[in-house]
């Protein structure tokens, strides 16, 4: 068990400096707090200007990660491709004339990512767009959750929703709030259009920055009394509308 986790990370501060100077894509670099130094500052450095997010954690967390020499840096290799955020969205253009696209804002459970992910693989959705930092990290157990759609979709990773919502709006894109406090049902939403839906976290839904920048509200209808559904579920039920409303 521990050579395969060996095979997800990198560590030692020296290690993942000369990766990140490489270009290697770590979807975050845990960093001991406390740690100080010139070699620490630069490594800071190129994470921020590369995007890579940092988390600064106990040594105790550490050394119960890792068995060796970490020096206080432990780095999670990614475990997709990802794709330039423009680059994904133009080519969608490119190819056809209504793309659907999906933003998840702040969804941190890695099951529901990776079950998202295969609904919107399975539903034709040209992209999936994640926040860099506060969002589920793509593991070996997402990609194995997602049944492997998380190598088949196209993936992109942005520093800034808010800055990616509005490169969709000035493409022409509605951006759809997917929330229970929604005033239309999602059979009224016309789904057929340029479409990026946005899911919000599980605990707290969609953000209310990100909520503000949405040009629609779509809810799924219920009779239940509990009033909500797991967001993995709730993306497959809307993905599949705007499924059946384009194959019509």
């Amino acid at each position: 068990m521990m050579e395969e986790k060996q095979s997800h990370y990198l560590f030692g501060i020296h290690p993942v400096t000369e990766a990140i100077r490489t270009g290697r894509k770590f979807e975050k670099i845990l960093v001991r707090k406390g740690a100080a130094g010139p070699q620490f500052t630069e490594l800071l450095k190129l994470a921020e200007e590369n995007g890579l997010p940092v988390q600064f954690v106990p040594a105790e967390k550490m050394n119960s990660l890792v068995r060796g020499a970490h020096q206080g840096v432990i780095a999670y290799i990614s475990q997709i491709e990802y794709v330039p955020f423009e680059e994904m969205v133009e080519g969608a253009l490119s190819r056809k004339a209504a793309p659907l696209f999906l933003i998840l804002d702040g969804v941190t459970d890695v099951r529901n990512l990776g079950a998202i992910a295969r609904s919107a693989e399975c539903a034709g959705v040209d992209g999936i767009v994640l926040p860099a930092k506060g969002g589920a990290a793509i593991n070996a157990e997402a990609v194995k959750s997602s049944a492997g759609a998380l190598l088949r979709v196209p993936v992109a990773k942005v520093s800034n929703l808010k800055v990616a919502m509005f490169y969709f709006r000035d493409s022409d894109f509605q951006i759809v709030a997917a929330s229970e406090k929604a005033e239309d049902d999602m059979y009224d939403v016309n789904l057929r259009k340029p479409t990026a839906i946005v899911m919000g976290s599980e605990g707290h839904g969609i953000s209310e920055p990100v909520l503000r920048l949405c040009t629609v509200g779509a809810r799924i209808p219920m009779c239940g009394e509990i009033g909500s559904l797991n967001v993995s579920v709730a993306a497959a039920v809307i993905l599949f509308e705007a499924l059946r409303q384009r194959i019509r």
